[in-house]
């Protein structure tokens, strides 16, 4: 059941109980969890944080936890799915569900007792009708009705016949109305996309509580920038949200402009800007980033020699030297910092690069710390996928979920470390799939295979890193292919997950085109090919694009997939 009035439908009844909070492990889902946290510490409201990675670890945390709790807040998880069928819980237990996973399962729309929406209504959902989903119990037992045995007089027989012939008709009329509901849920569930992001609709709801600190709404801001870093929204969603949320920045930090009322160097000040559109670039040298962000390595074929050649042609145009543009940002000459967005901007459109600045917030507090929301994004993933240390996931959760917080500037500085070393592994591994010939076409999508023993192919285990690359490996191929068909595919990555077990982590991606609505048919055709071949997969993540398979069981999955999409 959708929620229309956040305030009294959700906080207020929740802020007198205990509370289980079950979070999953995406940036977003941390940012509107940070929130969150921050409200309940205002209301003195209790509550316990569990971190779930997926469907297995949420139905472990609520059988371990349902006798304590009534009341379950999950976060960018169980709104695609049937919530009841999988938990089987009690009928006084709750569930508030804010998520930003699309298509929501019907039952979950129309249960009206225990399940509770926090959906942005003006996410265009396209909900069945709940008649055409559903039938009364009643009518199906009236159609199964006891049947005569045809021994009775006449009068009795014309009217047996008259109701032989009106079962006949609610049986033909039911099934109709079954075929037809097959058609239409298949029309709603068949592609997988995303919504408003779940950070945002909590800083809504802090704002209409006349709550909402700069703290909050920075949050809100990083959790929108994961999605467009992710890719989960389009370019015209992700400009609507940010000029929503460029009005609460204008409201939270109009005292900076004046002069006299300005705020201390110390306290926290956030700024719209159009900024470069060049990964931690501020953090990095300009020369880093550059080779390392997704747009301008695809757009420049910076794994061929031609590509080095042009990036050199590319630094020329600008005038900007070598020695300054591979020292780090902070330390280059002043003199050229000044105009160095224009400079940048002029020499890419001369290069095919139209589109190199782009919205977006930063964060200011003392006189080092500025930060652009992707940086946060950026270090925040990398720190939740950290394989550097054997540790267990909620360690790493737990370590992300504090760089968020400005008191932790060390934990974001090692996170924004990690996300270096985490674009330097994509790219390289994008350059050797190119350059070997890796990305092949199977007909109906193009599939790429990172065999055991690739350089860093453990960070690929991780589902958040391998979607990433992903994209990037998406976005290279098409710049570098001259086959007109292939730009048009959609692209299916695998990785070995587990050695020791053979399994292989596997992840569908939508074609890479300028209409691109982000819209994603993976899901539902990964489970009809398990489906139809008897394959060992798991469907335990939270995106159902994103599968894990039994390595002998991967030839004939694909097999199926090719013959589904054909």
């Amino acid at each position: 059941m959708f929620l229309s009035d956040f305030r009294k439908e959700f906080y207020e009844v929740i802020v007198t109980q205990r509370v289980l909070l079950l979070v999953a492990s995406d940036v977003d889902a941390l940012c509107a969890c940070k929130i969150l946290q921050a409200l309940f510490q205002c209301d003195h409201v209790q509550y316990t944080l569990v971190p779930v990675s997926g469907w297995q670890e949420l139905e472990t945390a609520f059988l371990e936890h349902k006798d304590q709790f009534q009341y379950f807040v999950l976060i960018n998880c169980g709104a695609n799915v049937d919530l009841l069928e999988i938990l089987q819980p009690e009928e006084d237990t709750f569930f508030f569900i804010c998520d930003t996973h699309r298509p929501i399962n019907v039952v979950n729309v129309y249960n009206e007792t225990q399940i509770k929406l926090l959906v942005k209504q003006d996410d265009d959902l396209e909900i069945p009708a709940y008649d055409d989903i559903f039938r009364d119990e009643e009518e199906d037992e009236d159609d199964s009705g006891n049947e005569s045995d045809g021994s009775e007089p006449s009068g009795k027989r014309k009217r047996f016949e008259e109701d032989i012939m009106e079962r006949t008709m609610k049986r033909r009329q039911r099934r109709e109305w079954e075929a037809r509901r097959r058609e239409i849920l298949f029309d709603y569930e068949q592609y997988e996309y995303h919504g408003t992001s779940s950070a945002m609709v909590m800083f809504d709801l802090a704002w209409i509580m006349s709550k909402d600190l700069n703290d909050m709404l920075w949050w809100a801001i990083v959790g929108l920038t994961d999605q467009w870093v992710q890719d989960k929204i389009t370019q015209m969603k992700y400009v609507t949200d940010i000029g929503t949320l460029q009005r609460h920045v204008s409201r939270h930090n109009h005292r900076n402009e004046d002069e006299e009322n300005s705020l201390s160097i110390d306290c926290m000040r956030i700024a719209f800007e159009y900024d470069l559109r060049l990964a931690l670039y501020q953090h990095w040298s300009l020369f880093e980033s550059l080779c390392n962000t997704c747009y301008t390595s695809a757009s420049l074929k910076l794994w061929s020699v031609q590509g080095q050649k042009r990036l050199q042609e590319f630094f020329a145009d600008m005038g900007l030297p070598l020695k300054q543009v591979k020292q780090k940002f902070n330390s280059m000459d002043i003199s050229l910092k000044e105009n160095l967005q224009e400079m940048i901007e002029e020499s890419a459109s001369k290069f095919g690069m139209k589109n190199l600045r782009v919205q977006t917030f930063s964060i200011h507090f003392g006189f080092k710390n500025k930060f652009l929301a992707s940086d946060i994004v950026y270090a925040t993933a990398s720190l939740m996928e950290n394989i550097e240390k054997d540790e267990p996931g909620t360690d790493n959760f737990i370590k992300a979920l504090d760089s968020l917080s400005r008191s932790n500037l060390d934990k974001l500085h090692q996170g924004l470390e990690l996300a270096k070393k985490q674009l330097r592994a994509i790219q390289q591994t994008v350059a050797s799939c190119i350059c070997t010939n890796l990305v092949i076409s199977q007909g109906p999508f193009l599939y790429c295979y990172l065999m055991e023993g690739t350089p860093d192919v453990k960070l690929f285990s991780k589902p958040v890193s391998l979607c990433l690359l992903s994209k990037y490996l998406l976005k290279s191929f098409v710049c570098s292919t001259k086959n007109k068909r292939c730009k048009l595919l959609p692209l299916i990555v695998a990785a070995p997950m587990d050695v020791e077990q053979g399994t292989v982590i596997m992840v569908g991606i939508p074609p890479e085109t300028e209409s691109s609505d982000k819209k994603n048919f993976f899901g539902r055709a990964f489970e009809k090919a398990a489906e139809s071949t008897n394959s060992r997969t798991l469907h335990n993540h939270f995106d159902m694009s994103i599968i894990e398979l039994k390595m002998e069981d991967r030839s004939k999955f694909l097999d199926a997939l090719i013959s589904l999409l054909s």
